[in-house]
């Protein structure tokens, strides 16, 4: 007997597409917060127009799909956006380690191609003396937040500058069609120094991104009550951005539309500041981040109201597990490689 059944011919083939990801939140969560550190608050509402505004000012810089777009900042509200906006518009997001040294930054630049970098002014000194003219770099975006001007910085490179970020959002559109294309299409790539000789490449497609959203999400929310993450949560990554996405969790906090809070540069008492002020509930990093705000919180008498922290990278110590537990911290482990995205564990 045939199959009587078939696809009906107008049937949608819904492509895992990072897009995808902002559907829920689009939905619950336009009025909650996402906060840069002291410096900037904005609801997802305002998130979705910025990453729209920055596809436009992307746009009119005449990319072909699948050009790279490379980043240089502190975890910030813009690194957000362009997790978004870059593999959204079909370009291909670089999120470079600046905690390499400067001649291996370089080497992961030369080696990846970018035709854009978003550059932090604070990184500007690692890269002023760059011999752009060699390199694929046609556009320069200015990120600042102490009010360095970037006139005068890249001297006879100075007309590869587009202009200051927030000024290129503010004239751009907050409207923009992300299209639909192949979930296979590259997403983001990054270069890990887990290695030996010159860091290696990894790149992410959009499908394995959006599975290891889903996946980040519903095994989160599958843990105990202490541990697990729920809609009421507050999210801060202490895990650069740069790295493996900050294992995946700013693609998941936003999918599921949590309070967000990005702490720029990590020092201890301005992270100590935001988990306080902000009632951040749920975090990750290496073991030598948790020794530091244990130390500052030691040094104020403060107590972490059980805060849920995924130490990574490297082994957790008893000693450094009961350290934070005697501090109020849920601790546990979470165990990933840079090329699953990365997590494939927690226990």
């Amino acid at each position: 007997m045939s199959n009587i059944y078939h696809s009906a011919p107008s049937a949608y083939d819904y492509p895992l597409i990072v897009k995808q990801l902002l559907n829920r939140a689009k939905t619950v969560s336009l009025e909650q917060e996402i906060i840069y550190a002291d410096k900037k608050r904005l609801t997802y509402k305002e998130l979705f127009e910025r990453i729209n505004r920055l596809a436009n000012v992307l746009a009119d810089l005449n990319l072909d799909a699948g050009d790279v777009i490379a980043v240089m900042d502190w975890d910030s509200h813009r690194y957000l956006e362009s997790y978004f906006a870059v593999p959204m518009s079909e370009y291909i997001l670089q999120t470079v380690n600046i905690r390499l040294s400067p001649e291996k930054i370089l080497y992961t630049i030369n080696h990846a191609k970018p035709k854009v970098l978003l550059l932090n002014s604070e990184f500007a000194p690692l890269v002023k003396d760059y011999q752009f003219e060699n390199s694929s770099i046609e556009h320069i975006i200015w990120l600042d937040d102490n009010g360095v001007p970037h006139e005068g910085v890249f001297g006879g490179n100075q007309n590869r500058v587009t202009g200051e970020y927030e000024a290129l959002l503010e004239a751009a559109s907050s409207e923009f069609d992300f299209p639909d294309f192949d979930e296979n299409t590259i997403a983001t790539t990054f270069y890990t120094s887990g290695t030996t000789g010159d860091p290696k490449g990894v790149f992410f497609s959009h499908r394995q991104l959006v599975l290891h959203s889903l996946t980040e999400a519903a095994t989160l929310g599958m843990l105990p009550n202490k541990q697990g993450v729920s809609y009421g949560d507050v999210y801060m990554p202490m895990t650069p951005m740069f790295h493996v996405h900050a294992w995946g969790f700013p693609f998941t906090a936003t999918m599921v539309g949590l309070k967000q809070v990005y702490p720029g540069r990590y020092a201890p008492d301005a992270l100590m500041d935001l988990i306080i002020n902000e009632k951040v509930s749920i975090t990750h990093c290496v073991p030598t981040i948790l020794q530091m705000v244990l130390k500052e919180a030691q040094e104020r008498d403060a107590s972490f109201n059980g805060l849920k922290m995924i130490i990574g990278g490297s082994k957790l110590t008893e000693g450094l597990a009961r350290a934070a537990l005697a501090q109020d911290i849920e601790v546990y482990t979470g165990y990933g490689m840079s090329e699953t995205a990365p997590l494939i564990s927690l226990t």
